[in-house]
């Protein structure tokens, strides 16, 4: 599948990745310049960025960009050639087992959107859902009722109606922001028909929004993604997804040490091999392993 339609399924899966691409490829490498890859969090490569050696190198740095969200540039140079400095958003790992030459691969993680529900259909629902699409959130908007599940948050912008049913579904369900749009006392009449504990009335914004004065439908979608954002950004809003830390935990746990190059190498369908003495041996290369048996014959 050419590399655009699978990061466009991946991303309407909801499936989190790392798209790999070659920014610099010096001779004598495999790869050139443009080409790419997706790095899957169970380490798995679709696509071309390197031989094996580069390869292994980056997997371990495609997988520590998931761990830590950030994107990277990682350079690849052969033993004895390290030229460049590690710098922020850069990282340098000398690979023993490259002939010559050396890659730079820009390694940039994409996580599933945060989901955003949207009760309402007057113009500050409107407002909200242009900045919020503008932000990058994935929307699901409904005119009234619906479930809340999997979002991080929950506007309603129902100016009457059934506020009070949204607010109790989009508890149940455990959205951790739900902002109600609607003046203090109104906001107030809504919740005392809620039986809610601490904890839930923690979660609900009414008036939804940090307090900026907010008077036009742009300004009250401002003052409201402006306290979401606050909230995934600082507050612990949009906590990890549970699926992509058990991946990651599953490809450490398969992470070893080739004992020739001394490369972290994570172990997959098709990894070099040796069993010796009823203990098995991995490797990031074909000629590590070579090397490793040419070592050991008699």
């Amino acid at each position: 599948m050419e590399t655009n339609a699978r990061i466009a399924e991946l991303i309407d899966r909801r499936q989190p990745f790392v798209h790999a691409t070659v920014v610099r490829a010096e001779p004598p490498t495999s790869a050139r310049t443009g080409d790419e890859a997706i790095v899957l969090p169970d380490g798995s490569i679709e696509g071309f960025v390197g031989g094996q050696c580069a390869e292994s190198s980056v997997r371990k740095a495609a997988l520590d960009a998931l761990r830590s969200e950030e994107s990277v540039l990682l350079r690849v140079l052969p033993d004895g050639q390290a030229q460049f400095p590690e710098a922020p958003g850069a990282t340098v790992v000398v690979n023993p087992c490259l002939s010559g030459g050396a890659l730079e691969i820009f390694l940039a993680p994409r996580l599933p959107a945060a989901r955003l529900y949207l009760m309402g259909t007057n113009p500050a629902a409107d407002a909200v859902a242009d900045l919020a699409r503008m932000l990058g959130f994935q929307i699901e908007r409904v005119e009234e009722g619906g479930g809340p599940d999997g979002a991080v948050a929950a506007v309603i912008v129902g100016l009457g109606g059934n506020e009070s049913e949204s607010i109790r579904a989009a508890l149940d369900a455990g959205v951790g922001y739900i902002g109600l749009v609607a003046s203090r006392i109104r906001g107030a009449s809504v919740l005392a028909q809620l039986e809610l504990d601490e904890a839930e009335r923690a979660r609900i914004h009414t008036p939804a929004g940090l307090p900026i004065g907010a008077r036009t439908p742009a300004e009250i979608a401002l003052s409201i993604l402006a306290q979401i954002v606050h909230g995934i950004r600082l507050g612990g809003l949009a906590g990890r997804s549970p699926a992509l830390d058990a991946a990651l935990a599953a490809a450490a746990r398969d992470t070893v040490t080739d004992p020739i190059c001394g490369m972290a190498v994570t172990v997959r369908e098709g990894t070099p091999r040796v069993e010796l003495g009823g203990q098995t041996y991995w490797f990031c290369s074909t000629g590590c392993r070579d090397r490793f048996e040419s070592e050991r014959s008699p």
